[in-house]
Formats: C-alpha cells, sequence, structure tokens
C-alpha cells in the first residue's frame, strides 16, 4: 500500500480518522480533569508524551503534505479532505492547547522545547519530500510502513545525534 492509497482509503472510510483525531483532544481533557496539577508527576506526563507524540507527528505531516500539494502539484484548495488534511491539523492544535493548560512541556520526558520536536519532525519530512521530487529515492512507491520505519529511523538518529553534540 502506498501513501497514495491510504490517503485514499482513509478518506473513503472517515469513521477511523474521525474517531482517532476526535479521541486525542478528548484524551487530554479527560487528563487535565483527572490530573488537575498533577500533569508533571511520572503517570501523567508519560501519557502527555504519548498524545503529544499521537497528534503532532500526523498533524506536522499533514500541515506539509498540503504545503506541497498546493506548492507544486497545484492542487486546488476546494480539493482538500477535510477528514485527511484539516481534522489532523485541528486535532493537534486543540490538543497541544488543552495539554499546555495542566502542564508545561518542559515538565514532560522529551519534550524540553516543544519547538525543538515540531522542527525535527519538520524537517524529516521536508528531507523526504526534497528527496522525493529531485527523484534521489521515490518514497511513494515504498510501503507505508517502510516509510514510518524509516522516519523513525531518521527521527531516532537525530536525536541521539543533537544530544551528543549539545551535552
Amino acid at each position: 500500500m502506498t501513501l497514495g492509497e491510504l490517503v485514499q482509503v482513509l478518506g473513503e472510510n472517515s469513521f477511523y480518522p474521525i474517531f482517532f483525531f476526535l479521541i486525542l483532544p478528548f484524551s487530554a481533557l479527560l487528563g487535565n480533569i483527572m490530573a488537575k496539577g498533577e500533569g508533571h508527576e511520572s503517570p501523567w506526563c508519560f501519557f502527555y508524551t504519548a498524545l503529544i507524540y499521537l497528534s503532532v507527528i500526523p498533524g506536522i505531516f499533514s500541515i506539509l503534505l498540503n504545503l506541497f500539494h498546493m506548492m507544486f502539484e497545484k492542487r486546488s484548495i476546494y480539493e482538500t479532505n477535510m477528514v485527511t488534511d484539516i481534522l489532523p491539523i485541528v486535532s493537534m492544535i486543540v490538543t497541544l492547547i488543552l495539554i499546555k493548560r495542566n502542564v508545561p512541556f518542559s515538565a514532560i520526558p522529551g519534550f524540553g522545547k516543544m519547538t525543538g520536536f515540531l522542527s525535527i519532525v519538520a524537517c524529516i519530512m521536508v528531507l523526504f519530500f526534497f528527496v522525493e521530487k529531485t527523484n534521489l529515492f521515490i518514497f511513494s512507491a515504498l510501503p507505508f510502513t517502510w516509510i514510518l520505519v524509516i522516519l523513525l529511523v531518521i527521527f531516532i538518529a537525530i536525536r541521539l545525534g543533537t544530544k551528543k553534540l549539545f551535552s
């Protein structure tokens, strides 16, 4: 299954992405209610870490994919699928706002600076798009699971490299 096929399947079967992207802010809201004032403590900070990863990666990917479609493929804004193109971005923003209300991002493990994390994810995806457009390597023909594995490996390498560089 290619990335285009995955987006098409998710657009046609909208229950799953709608459920996923609505459950993230709802979970953050429940976390705020249940962990009022305790968001920086052990079980809650790991819960918020998972929520941040689950919302930010699809959100940034959706932003970059929309920019890519509009800039390079000249796709009209009227062809935008609300479920696969807009909902991840809105879900990411609402989830991050709800998490920020209960706990500062600096208290969450691995997120000393949220902008650093977002920029690393965005840079990896921009790098993928650049390599794809220059035809150095074709990612769209790869199965989506391989793209996720490559993204994860690059993310871990960048995180370890920046830790060693700045420590």
